[in-house]
């Protein structure tokens, strides 16, 4: 009993390669587009800024940084119950998430190359950059005898089909969340080295440049295509991949609050911080921030949080699922009330707030 305590065990496809982890709402995506669309994009007004970032991309900064060192070479069973457990499922899902940006990338590097070679050699050379990523997490699976198939996802995994701008928003926001995530986690961990219980954590202030840099390709991109900033459609559709990943990045760490208390954070705050930088950084590119400041605003997503806890609990009962459906039924309609809710709260007008000409 102590040892199965101590070893959660995880359902595997075959010895040491985990079964991934079930598709939510929650879990990252996998993303295709129309390439056809992407192809014919005219950068010529910002194609100075795209070159610049392409001399960044093959300067290759990190082609050294992702190698083990010898800290890695130890047991790592200390690491046990809940924590492990949690641990798994963070190295899982960012593994997953890497591995979803490698693949649109890479297909896009391919389909553009013939007709935009710019935009085709930057998505080579950040497919190139999740590729380290995400094998860089595959292998820290090892250490905790497990692993994922890379190849199993290609295959079996759902994809998601946004257009070419929607790709642009949630790619955007995506890097640079990351890049405030890691760059938090680092330096929390300079300052507390007690917690960190696992060496992962040392590579993350190099690992967060390339999340940055490639937030600065979508930026570029972006304001290369005035139309995709400048309308009343654009500010509405910011409004809503703002809140859909700062909503889904807040449910999710608080559901895993234990990971962040094992490293000597709290979810809450963490999230809160990461999303008030990430918020401030969007609204240099984006026409419209959210009201994070607003009390409001993690008043709602806590009474999701709450609704969550009580549709896991409801999923994990005894109950017909015809009668769990009803029973989860308020519960969901509560949570898109929340949502629509601060979807509608007064956002801030970026360029107002930042002082910016565009």
């Amino acid at each position: 009993m102590v040892d199965s305590l101590k070893k959660p065990s995880f359902e595997e496809m075959r010895p040491g390669v985990k079964v991934p982890a079930k598709e939510t709402l929650l879990t990252p995506r996998f993303y295709t587009t129309d390439f056809d669309e992407m192809a014919r994009m005219d950068i010529s007004v910002n194609e100075a800024e795209l070159r610049a970032i392409l001399q960044e991309f093959r300067a290759d900064y990190n082609r050294h940084h992702f190698v083990r060192d010898a800290e890695f070479e130890q047991t790592w069973e200390h690491i046990d119950g809940e924590t492990r457990k949690l641990f798994v499922e963070f190295l899982e899902r960012s593994c997953t998430a890497e591995f979803s940006g490698f693949l649109l990338y890479k297909e896009l590097s391919r389909r553009l190359k013939d007709k935009s070679p710019v935009l085709a050699e930057c998505f080579s050379l950040m497919s190139r950059d999740e590729a380290r990523h995400a094998g860089f997490l595959n292998k820290a699976l090892s250490d905790f005898n497990l692993a994922l198939d890379l190849g199993f996802l290609t295959k079996h995994r759902q994809y998601t089909f946004f257009k070419p701008k929607f790709i642009f928003y949630a790619t955007y926001l995506s890097e640079k969340i990351g890049y405030w995530r890691y760059i938090t986690i680092y330096r929390h961990l300079e300052a507390h080295p007690e917690n960190r219980i696992y060496p992962i954590f040392r590579f993350f202030e190099n690992w967060c440049q390339d999340e940055n840099r490639h937030g600065d390709f979508f930026d570029a991109v972006m304001k290369s295509q005035p139309r995709m900033l400048n309308d009343w459609k654009a500010r509405l559709w910011c409004r809503f991949f703002l809140l859909s990943v700062f909503g889904t990045m807040y449910l999710n760490d608080i559901q895993r609050s234990g990971f962040y208390a094992a490293i000597g954070l709290d979810a809450r705050e963490y999230d809160i911080d990461v999303i008030k930088k990430t918020n401030e950084t969007a609204g240099r590119v984006f026409p419209t921030m959210l009201d994070v400041e607003n009390p409001q605003f993690y008043q709602r997503l806590d009474v999701c949080v709450k609704n969550n806890e009580k549709l896991s609990a409801i999923a994990n009962s005894n109950a017909p699922k015809f009668w769990q459906f009803f029973q989860k039924l308020p519960l969901y309609i509560s949570s898109g009330w929340q949502f629509l809710r601060l979807y509608f709260m007064k956002p801030i007008d970026a360029v107002v707030s930042q002082g910016q000409v565009r």
